[in-house]
């Protein structure tokens, strides 16, 4: 058995994640960066990338008065739908599992 082996994650799926949590009402990036496991470097080059594919829109607040946030994130539908496809994806994958009984 091995011990203390971690599974890194793909692209693809830190990209999901910062996807599932902007959906799921996390819009602050620190808030974002802690719901998904992420170094900062790593949560900026992911949103960077999302916003560049008109995935996630950046929303700068810095009019709103709040010094400690200047940008919040939001999904765009094209953001929702990717969403949406592979969450329906990983549900169809879960089915065809086979039963192990030990």
């Amino acid at each position: 058995m091995l011990v203390g082996l971690k599974i890194r994650r793909s692209r693809l799926e830190i990209l999901l994640d910062v996807l599932n949590a902007i959906k799921n009402g996390t819009e602050k990036p620190t808030r974002i960066m802690y719901e998904c496991n992420l170094s900062w470097k790593l949560l900026n080059d992911a949103l960077s990338s999302l916003v560049s594919q008109d995935l996630v829109e950046e929303v700068d607040l810095s009019d709103s008065g709040d010094k400690r946030t200047n940008k919040i994130y939001k999904n765009t539908q094209k953001g929702d739908a990717i969403t949406r496809y592979f969450l329906h994806a990983e549900q169809l994958l879960k089915l065809d599992e086979p039963v192990i009984n030990p």
